[in-house]
């Protein structure tokens, strides 16, 4: 224990020398290469969206029953509506439009713990579906090929919260053709359909913004963590749960000094990570955690560990440069991997994370701002444009069966 304290003692003199380097030279490093050259894009005259016009039930009543559905880390569909309705890239011209959008809120079914209820959602998407195939022209041209649709639930678009019966059911079938914007993002799995726009959760950005504290704050905490290890009531012993990384974590070092890791939840939580050099995002499967959010807008290095993982907007925010990618099978590992970092490459990070454009795309403001993600969102869709010839269909073409998936989705919502 004593050799741990001098560590500790030692990494935390390296943590104010760090805090005291960012101080002295250039507070931001400018963000460059693949990724980080299009932050700054401005989607504004590249694309041009049409809002379909639903009932009230598919969105708004919705809402006005739970208003906790603004809060939630699935928020982002609210938000991308109200976005835009007000959006310079809106038309009202159909026939001038590069992507249809459907403003169904999906995620917005609460328990009364507040947590998102997905197994009306799969019969509401269709209903809706069904309602602009038949009213509107457009769908029909292309079964969705250049429409998009915000799914910010667990899995996405397989509508379940539970990864085995997501992956039984897939994604919903009359969205195969379709853009998801979606929160889940996992190489070579079923939830995941390729081209899809993955987005961080939702995390209010007032709420971060009045727990901000002075950026010369020396970073004493070397690696910090706040959350559950275990999911008690379906997986006591960890073993799926993150997939594991959780609970590996906190078996390796729930004892160790360097870390400072807990499921209690403090209130000053935002101000720790702002005093912490290192945040781990054990995310197991999806990068909907808001712990990446909030690393990224609090300069906290985020420590990612989870295989194949996508994470938001990875062709614009340059995630290697700023974070420290963790496989699985290392989480025992974890302190020497860390400690093995050298100075000048911590230092570099957190000066590519004081990049206010690096902030900026990783929240969804109200009102909207440039670089924002929002318009990280219609940055992607202006990416893939224009449309290949091909997703227009031939006179009574058809692709999409309306009769797959479960048969319980088939009832009418």
């Amino acid at each position: 224990m004593r050799f741990w304290k001098w560590v500790f003692a030692g990494l935390v003199c390296a943590a104010l020398v760090v805090e005291i380097g960012h101080g002295e030279q250039a507070r931001t490093e400018r963000i460059s290469g693949s990724a980080g050259d299009v932050l700054d894009d401005d989607p504004v005259g590249r694309l041009k969206v049409f809002v379909y016009e639903l009932p009230s039930k598919y969105n708004k009543k919705i809402l006005q029953k739970d208003p906790r559905c603004l809060n939630h880390m699935f928020a982002a569909e609210i938000y991308m509506h109200r976005f835009l309705l007000s959006s310079p890239v809106r038309t009202l011209n159909p026939e001038e439009a590069d992507w249809f959008y459907t403003p169904v809120y999906t995620t917005c079914d609460l328990t009364p713990n507040g947590l998102p209820l997905p197994f009306k959602s799969p019969r509401m998407m269709r209903s809706a579906i069904q309602l602009i195939s038949s009213n509107w022209p457009y769908w029909n041209r292309t079964e969705g090929a250049d429409h998009f649709f915000v799914v910010p639930h667990d899995f996405a678009a397989c509508f379940h919260y539970q990864e085995e019966k997501a992956i039984e059911r897939g994604i919903l079938p009359l969205l195969q053709r379709a853009t998801l914007v979606q929160t889940f993002g996992q190489r070579n799995h079923v939830c995941l359909k390729e081209g899809s726009i993955t987005v961080p959760p939702y995390a209010p950005p007032q709420k971060m913004q009045t727990h901000l504290i002075p950026e010369k704050t020396p970073r004493s905490i070397f690696v910090y963590f706040r959350g559950l290890f275990y999911d008690v009531g379906n997986d006591p012993e960890g073993g799926y749960y993150a997939r594991g990384a959780r609970a590996a974590v906190w078996e390796n070092f729930k004892d160790n000094p360097l870390f400072d890791i807990s499921t209690e939840h403090p209130t000053t939580y935002y101000e720790d990570m702002q005093r912490a050099v290192f945040c781990l995002c054990p995310l197991g499967w999806a990068p909907w955690s808001p712990r990446l959010v909030e690393a990224v807008i609090f300069g906290c290095i985020p420590v990612i560990i989870a295989d194949d993982i996508v994470l938001p907007f990875a062709d614009a925010i340059p995630w290697e440069e700023i974070g420290v990618f963790i496989d699985e099978k290392d989480v025992p590992d974890l302190d020497t991997i860390l400690t093995s970092i050298p100075p000048e490459l911590i230092l570099r990070k957190q000066r590519l994370l004081a990049n206010p454009s690096m902030k900026q795309a990783m929240l969804f403001p109200q009102p909207a701002e440039p670089g924002d993600a929002f318009h990280q969102v219609l940055n992607g869709l202006a990416r893939k444009l224009p449309h290949d010839p091909s997703v227009y269909l031939k006179p009574g073409q058809k692709i999409l069966n309306w009769t797959a998936g479960p048969v319980g989705d088939l009832k009418p919502w």
